[in-house]
């Protein structure tokens, strides 16, 4: 009994760590994703298809088959949620070039805030004082982190955040859907909708500025690869396998190194500016979403 509960607590410990690297990798898109010199669609595309790749290799290496009649039953919500996803990188992708990586990065993490609040529409679920707190508490630093004064001198600092609200939106339609979708579960599940924002895409990326990869530099394309490989194809294998090993309350509490790693990035790496208020800011929004989501109603 002692060794199982020892091998159970190596489980654990191996999963806790699988899923902070996965937390700290994705931290760190934006560095990459700021030295490929393609359109969002296009570098959405290309994310999509390099990961689907890797992940399609993984599932035939492990002889992972698909459900093919569970695929049939949610055919329609994996496509939505896929183009759901693949749009909501495109906006994220536009909110780094227009404003900071920490001012994008918060105005990305309002999703779980858009989540709770349409769950009593969609759901039926009913809103608990702590949630309408925390959606209170969280808006609050939403409007610190867009700085009112900042707004009135720099459109581009706005345009940055709508885009990153826009994805923010998109990403929260993503988990909604996904509560929706019963039969398909983990990387299976992610690996469709990487098809099916592949078959979205390629139309969208035709129609509105078409294909460049052949005139991308060296490095540019050495980004790609790592965007579209390891920060998403390796790290996303990550992250389900962890998950597996890990209760609720761990993975969202773990998941809060994401933002933090990209606002570090963005002070000390790319030497962004972030003002007091837009740091207190992402705190009330980072801390009273992971309250939200941690805390029993």
């Amino acid at each position: 009994m002692g060794a199982d509960l020892k091998g159970a607590m190596n489980h654990s410990l191996r999963a806790r760590l699988m899923l902070s690297a996965a937390m700290a990798v994705f931290g760190t898109l934006s560095v990459f994703v700021r030295s490929i010199p393609l359109a969002s669609g296009e570098l959405a595309l290309y994310r999509a298809v390099l990961a689907a790749l890797l992940i399609g290799g993984y599932l035939l290496l492990t002889r992972q088959r698909l459900d093919l009649s569970g695929i049939r039953r949610e055919f329609l919500l994996l496509l939505l949620s896929g183009v759901a996803m693949g749009f909501n990188w495109i906006l994220l992708f536009q909110a780094y070039r227009y404003t900071t990586v920490s001012v994008a990065t918060l105005s990305y993490y309002f999703a779980p805030v858009i989540v709770t609040a349409l769950s009593p529409v969609l759901f039926h679920e009913k809103l608990t004082g702590r949630q309408v707190l925390c959606f209170v508490m969280s808006t609050v630093g939403l409007v610190l982190v867009i700085g009112v004064t900042d707004l009135m001198h720099e459109g581009s600092h706005l345009t940055g955040i709508l885009f990153g609200l826009g994805a923010a939106v998109l990403y929260a339609a993503v988990i909604l859907l996904n509560k929706s979708i019963r039969n398909i579960s983990g990387i299976h599940r992610t690996f469709l909708q990487f098809l099916a924002a592949i078959l979205v895409l390629i139309p969208y990326v035709a129609c509105t500025g078409g294909f460049h990869l052949a005139g991308m530099p060296a490095l540019g394309w050495g980004c790609l690869l790592v965007v579209g490989l390891f920060h998403t194809g390796v790290t996303y294998c990550m992250y389900f396998s962890a998950l597996k090993e890990l209760s609720g309350q761990e993975a969202s509490i773990l998941s809060y190194i994401d933002p933090l790693v990209a606002v570090v990035i963005s002070v000390l790496v790319l030497h962004e500016p972030i003002t007091s208020s837009q740091l207190a800011g992402g705190i009330l929004i980072l801390g009273f979403t992971l309250w939200n989501e941690c805390t029993p109603a």
